[in-house]
């Protein structure tokens, strides 16, 4: 569906954003490893997590679902069945990897498959660590791309794995393993990555311990399911209202409920240092993870350089932060986002292709960094967002805060947030 949106102005009032898509994925496949009823509220029903929940039905496992409430009733830790199809992760690269970490240990056979951009997507980074456990999965292309096949498992033994490159879903794909497998096993990250399986894990009562960078988990014979589980809302969709109301002036807006989760709040980081005037308010727990609402006011901004350590708190939120930099006074380098060219599309080639039609000449990527020059003369265009959510977003913003942008697919945002668009002109 193509959609046409005019400039906008100032920004006020409160928003709501919807849960969050990583809890959202988690907090379905790990309470269907349970054996006792979990009701899970304000649940992200966009396609992705959808995903995840058709899945899990496949598996055995009873859900029931009315809007963003879900009611998961497991049939325990080794209670998962052979599904009698192939399982489809649509386009979701977290349920993909984490259900093969989960079902690699089981003693029968999955095949996955995908849409076109996931079967694109590559697996072998998450397919090695596994077969290092002992687990059987063949796939095509020499294993690395959809369709992929587990093949019944003998048992898993634990190991030690020190990660290339800093992934959640590769982590917590052999952290699911580990569960099931002989001995412990240990991640070794190169930086910190999202950790909210870790978080979720130990509220089902399985042993985990941390040191540094290593986390370590044991097998367990048995989850214990909460009750309830209150999903945040999501700071990756929080992002778009970040940006343009801290880019539009006249701006005062509060996004309330927002997951300030430590490893997930680098774009507050950097926003911040850019000179963003951004609010902590109303800090609490919310289902195990840190909430708060956010209140951000129009500011001016400077071109910052980040890179390394700080990307994996981040990595979904560049295309956001590179509008934010595309109104700052001087030069913008995001160092370290090759990342970027293996997700729902090659990122990188998309900002500079479609964010230069609204600001010309002011976006450049090498193979692994991002180059912003703000200040440029902004204008009307249509653009592609590439059927992928976050590109469509953040274009829609870009062009909200210059002179208005024609995008030729607002659907794929339907992924991670169903509501964006009707939102946006409320």
């Amino acid at each position: 569906m193509k959609k046409i949106l005019a400039a906008a102005h100032g920004l006020r009032g409160a928003i709501e954003v919807p849960g969050d898509k990583s809890i959202s994925h988690r907090s379905i496949i790990l309470s269907s490893l349970g054996d006792t009823p979990v009701e899970v509220t304000n649940f992200l029903a966009g396609a992705d997590c959808l995903s995840t929940v058709e899945c899990m039905r496949a598996l055995g496992v009873a859900i029931e679902r009315a809007g963003d409430k879900v009611l998961i009733t497991g049939n325990g830790l080794r209670g998962l069945r052979e599904s009698e199809n192939i399982l489809d992760a649509g386009n979701s690269g977290t349920t993909l990897r984490l259900l093969m970490g989960l079902l690699a240990p089981q003693k029968f056979l999955t095949t996955f498959t995908g849409d076109d951009s996931l079967r694109r997507r590559p697996m072998a980074r998450v397919i090695k660590p596994l077969a290092q456990m002992g687990a059987s999965i063949v796939g095509r292309n020499a294993n690395r791309n959809l369709p992929i096949t587990i093949l019944p498992a003998a048992n898993l033994r634990g190991i030690t794995y020190a990660m290339p490159v800093a992934s959640a879903q590769v982590k917590s794909a052999i952290l699911l393993a580990g569960l099931y497998a002989e001995g412990k096993t240990t991640v070794l990250e190169p930086a910190p990555s999202r950790d909210h399986t870790e978080k979720m894990l130990a509220a089902f009562g399985a042993r985990l311990e941390r040191s540094g960078n290593a986390i370590t988990i044991y097998p367990a014979d048995k989850l214990t399911a909460p009750a309830q589980i209150e999903v945040p809302g999501d700071i990756s969709s929080a992002a778009y209202w970040l940006v343009l109301a801290t880019i539009l002036g006249g701006s005062d807006v509060t996004i309330k409920n927002v997951g300030v989760n430590e490893t997930r709040t680098g774009i507050l980081d950097v926003l911040k240092l850019m000179g963003a005037k951004i609010e902590l308010l109303n800090v609490r727990t919310s289902g195990g993870e840190l909430a708060a609402d956010l209140r951000v006011v129009s500011s001016n901004l400077r071109g910052v350089e980040f890179g390394g350590a700080i990307i994996p708190r981040l990595i979904d939120e560049i295309p956001a932060l590179a509008v934010a930099a595309a109104f700052a006074e001087g030069t913008t380098v995001i160092r370290d986002v090759g990342e970027l060219r293996v997700k729902e599309t090659d990122r990188l080639a998309a900002i500079v292709d479609e964010f230069n039609k609204i600001s010309p000449a002011t976006f450049e990527a090498t193979d692994d960094s991002l180059i912003i020059r703000g200040g440029r003369e902004k204008i009307f265009a249509e653009c592609n967002t590439r059927a992928d959510h976050r590109m469509a977003m953040s274009l829609a913003i870009f062009g909200a805060a210059a002179e208005g942008v024609a995008l030729d697919d607002a659907d794929c945002v339907k992924i991670s947030y169903p509501n964006f668009f009707a939102q946006f002109t409320e």
